[in-house]
This record gives C-alpha cells, structure tokens and sequence, in this order.
C-alpha cells in the first residue's frame, strides 16, 4: 500500500510541473457594463461571441493561445455596410483587483494597440474566408508585456483574476470578454486517473501478500 501511495504521489507531482491549460468563453454578457450590439444605423445586429485555448509551459517561461470570435469584423470588409462591428484591437487584461465584473488594465496586447507579441511576434490573424469573425494565435515570450511581464502577472493568470478582451469600434471598451480560468479535466480524465490507481494499489496489495507467504 505504501508503494501505492508513494507511486500516486509522483503521479501527482508530475501532473502539477506538466503544462497548464486555461480557457474562456467570450460573449456580450461578460463585459463590464454588458454590450448589447447595434449597426452603425442603430439596427439590431447579431450577438458576437467567441471561446480561447491557453497553455502555459512547466517552466512558466511563455503562455500561448489561439482564440475564435465571430461576428466580429476582422478585416474591416467582412460587413462593408458597417463599421460598427469592425476590430480596433485585442488584448489580455489582467489585476490583482479583476473580478468577473470588475475590469483590469492591458497586460499584453496581440492585435492593434498596445502590441506586445513582439518578442519576436508570433501573432497569427487568420479572417474567416465566409461569415464574420476569425481565429488569433500567438506567444506571450519572457520579456513581452505591456509595462509588466508575464511572470509579474501568472498569479493573477492561475488565480482567474485575467480576461481576454476584442474592442470593436462601437465598444471601444470591449465587444466581447472572457475571464480566463484554468480548464478542468473532463471526467474521463479523473477516471483514467483512478483506475490507474486502483491498478498500482492492487499490484501492492498482491506484493504484500506475497511477502507475507514467503516469509511464512
């Protein structure tokens, strides 16, 4: 049973140095005050909305991402008859003080200003070829920042004091928001864990037994 124990222990060890992966989903709601979008004529136009994949590294030494949004204006052409949904730029807010309705300040900027994926940049902006929106991707390096580093903010990052924000030209405080969470594994994963536990703690059970008979 020892054995057991001290195999689930490295387990465990090992997971917690692994690489770190964080979410979000993007929409009107989450922003602070919520947005409700209009055309530039003041029509109803559709809800933007989006989700975000994060991954840190076991080192902690770079964070990357990639994040779909749609009914955003990308490019400024997806809707030619409005303006009003066109992206002015995006960036990763981040605080001690966030809170899911509580705003922070521009940590690290990927698209328009401020622009921090520069070390070297790896942004990728890829607009939808139909429809409205597109997918970013890019690498917050050691060093990258806008007046801070990634270091300075990973324990806000880890704690969800962070968000994800698109700033359009109707809401230059932000279209769409998602607070950044670490993802929870799926229940497959926990199962997969378990058994692979119930399997070490019977080998131990069944060395136990085997000592005990020899040494009888």
């Amino acid at each position: 049973m020892k054995l057991a124990l001290a195999l689930a222990s490295s387990m465990l060890a090992g997971s917690a140095g692994a690489q770190t992966v964080l979410t979000a989903t993007l929409n009107n709601a989450s922003e602070n005050p919520p947005t409700v979008p209009t055309t530039a004529g003041g029509q109803p136009r559709a809800a933007s909305f989006g989700t975000a994949s994060f991954f840190i590294d076991s080192a902690a030494s770079f964070m990357t991402f990639t994040a779909t949004i749609f009914n955003i204006d990308v490019t400024g052409t997806q809707t030619p008859n409005d303006v009003n949904d066109n992206l002015g730029n995006a960036h990763i807010h981040a605080g001690p003080a966030v809170t899911p309705t509580t705003n922070g300040p521009v940590v690290w900027g990927f698209f328009g200003a401020p622009f921090n994926d520069n070390s070297p940049n790896d942004a990728v902006v890829t607009p939808f070829a139909t429809g409205v929106g597109g997918t970013f991707s890019g690498k917050w390096d050691m060093g990258e920042g806008n007046n801070t580093t990634l270091t300075a903010q990973l324990a806000n990052i880890l704690a969800g004091r962070s968000y994800i924000n698109f700033h359009t030209t109707q809401f230059a405080g932000g279209e769409i928001r998602g607070n950044i969470v670490v993802a929870v594994p799926e229940p497959e994963t926990y199962a997969l864990m378990l058994a692979g536990l119930a399997v070490v703690a019977g080998v131990a059970r069944r060395r136990g037994r085997n000592g005990r008979a020899a040494s009888a």
